[in-house]
């Protein structure tokens, strides 16, 4: 944790996504840094995001590079489009991910404890 991804990570602890908005070109901002990216301003405030997206690309790891992840395998891990624009890559807990599906925040409280980071679920309604 630093200063700029305290809020992020903090929100995630409470079962939030947090993203960064530029107040000088209104940009969705992700991942969190000290500059917006687009227009280099550093007026930059924390909004929390819909939780909503759509995987891009994924990929199903069936060997992590650590031992403590082997009785998770496959792990699915892909990259999202968040509805507010930004892309990231995270976990989304199914075995049966395809590019184009709609995902949400897996915000419930025993997800928040587990995972040190947001992680997504498949959405069932649109």
């Amino acid at each position: 944790m630093d200063r700029d991804n305290r809020t992020y990570l903090e929100g995630w602890k409470n079962g939030s996504l947090m993203l960064q908005q530029c107040a000088g070109c209104h940009a969705m901002i992700f991942y969190p840094r000290p500059m917006c990216p687009h227009c280099w301003s550093d007026s930059l405030s924390w909004i929390k995001a819909s939780g909503r997206g759509r995987v891009v690309s994924y990929s199903m790891i069936h060997r992590p590079n650590h031992p403590s992840f082997n009785d998770e395998t496959p792990i699915a891990l892909a990259e999202i489009v968040l509805e507010e624009g930004p892309t990231l890559l995270a976990r989304v807990l199914s075995q049966d991910v395809k590019s184009g599906m709609a995902v949400e925040l897996a915000n419930d409280p025993e997800s928040v404890a587990r995972y040190p980071l947001p992680i997504f679920r498949p959405r069932l309604s649109e």
